[in-house]
């Protein structure tokens, strides 16, 4: 169990060479940290909170000088942890800041747990839930538009609205208890036309629009898998070269060069897309391109979107079409590449086949007709649901699981409502729907799942 009275400490920034890197602190000990180990340039009585100092880390035990450093001591409660906070911002070299940090442990604070400083903000009060989160999702955010929907969340949004909601079902529920505690001035409630029209109105319907955003919020957010496929030597490196704007995959005339798959992130309008490059999927030559194919197989299965190529100069031939009907039952774009090999107007003998799907001609070598693949690619991923404004989204799975089964209780009770039964059993389903809506802000949320969402944060956060 780990106990909030601690001082903890952890480097802030990440491992490597830098300019500066931080060593962070918070708790009680924090001040009397910083007296021990800090010698400030222009001696003080003592330090004053959100000011930043020069001066000098030195080991207490022999007085060496370990570093020159920017200090600031925060007091509580106007810091991020709402306790004592101290950063120490040093030169970035990892022995540096493993001295620093091994000087704050010898001194009382313990090495901090993964999101230990972020989980007693929540604890402490100073953000709920799903600002916590919001912190993870800054963090590994891959595109603007991710950042913009962390940002939303971080500012309270999605608490500000979770609480209105909980508001209007609070409001339904003191109907329910008048009905229960005052049986005898016969109040019209269980057959209340009105009741079940707000509950629709200002209850169930939000949080369905709140379900039914949580798979764009998803893609925006975690982003989305596609896979490059064809037989060997068809162009798939170079595709993911022109996509990436640079020579990520080794490309030669030899067919099989790529044994392995290669694995990188792109912007497509806002949307971070995880694009495999694979190897070729022919005839294999030896038993090292064998294991290639049969890698690539194992995550073609596993990726959302299937960008099929093929060779637009040959044409498609028999392995082509056996390839394609592995995949045609899902979202598949075929990419005619090599079109600078053909004539403007030509179609290839045999193309036709693919007309059910969404056919783009390129040529990888000239990037010619990369800007179609990209619009064909965000076409895919968000079809109808395409939409320039960005809503309150649920942002991940844990707050769809709770408000879905919000939503579930709060269904059950209007259906109750509509039949009569007693406002005793309504009044169960409408406080389990409050306590479902406090999971996704953290008012009603089991240690074991707050164990859960801290543990994806990084030490220092």
């Amino acid at each position: 169990m780990i106990s909030m009275d601690d001082t903890i400490a952890a480097i802030g920034t990440p491992i490597g060479e830098g300019g500066i890197g931080i060593v962070r602190v918070s708790g009680p000990l924090a001040e009397e940290i910083a007296v021990k180990i800090f010698e400030p340039k222009n001696p003080v009585s003592r330090l004053s909170s959100h000011r930043l100092y020069y001066g000098k880390i030195k080991d207490p035990q022999d007085g060496s000088m370990v570093d020159e450093v920017l200090l600031t001591l925060m007091r509580k409660p106007k810091t991020y942890t709402r306790e004592d906070v101290l950063e120490i911002n040093c030169h970035g070299g990892i022995l540096v800041l493993q001295k620093v940090l091994e000087l704050t442990l010898k001194e009382g604070a313990r090495l901090a747990e993964p999101g230990e400083f972020t989980r007693r903000a929540f604890l402490n009060g100073r953000i709920d839930l799903t600002q916590a989160e919001a912190v993870v999702d800054m963090v590994k955010s891959k595109t603007k538009r991710a950042l913009s929907l962390a940002t939303q969340q971080l500012k309270g949004q999605i608490y500000e609205e979770i609480r209105n909601i909980q508001e209007r079902i609070i409001y339904v529920l003191s109907h329910l208890e008048a009905a229960i505690d005052f049986p005898e001035e016969d109040i019209e409630i269980l057959n209340s036309t009105h009741l079940i029209s707000y509950m629709e109105r200002e209850v169930i319907e939000p949080l369905k629009a709140m379900v039914a955003h949580y798979e764009r919020g998803r893609i925006y957010r975690e982003g989305i898998s596609a896979i490059i496929i064809g037989k060997p030597n068809v162009g798939k490196s170079s595709l993911l070269n022109v996509l990436l704007k640079e020579n990520r995959a080794i490309v030669t005339p030899t067919p099989g060069t790529t044994r392995d798959v290669i694995e990188e992130f792109i912007n497509i309008k806002g949307i971070p897309l995880r694009i495999m490059d694979t190897a070729g999927m022919g005839c294999p030559k030896d038993v090292i391109e064998e294991a290639g194919i049969k890698i690539a197989k194992d995550r073609l299965a596993e990726a959302e979107i299937v960008i099929f190529m093929v060779d637009a100069s040959s044409g498609p031939d028999e392995h082509d079409f056996a390839l394609y009907e592995e995949v045609r039952n899902r979202p598949v774009i075929v990419v005619l590449n090599k079109m600078d090999l053909v004539s403007e107007n030509s179609i290839p003998k045999g193309v036709e086949a693919f007309s059910e799907k969404i056919v783009v001609k390129i040529s990888a070598l000239y990037n010619y007709g990369i800007d179609d693949l990209r619009e064909a690619i965000f076409q895919i991923i968000l079809g109808d649901r395409i939409d320039s404004t960005i809503p309150l989204f649920v942002p991940n799975t844990r707050h769809k699981i709770a408000i879905g089964k919000a939503l579930h209780a709060l269904e059950r009770a209007r259906d109750e409502l509509i039949n009569g039964i007693p406002p005793e059993l309504i009044a169960v389903d409408i406080q389990t729907s409050l306590d479902h809506l406090g999971e996704v802000i953290g008012v009603t949320t089991p240690d074991d799942v707050l164990d859960r969402i801290f543990s994806q944060f990084c030490i220092g956060k």
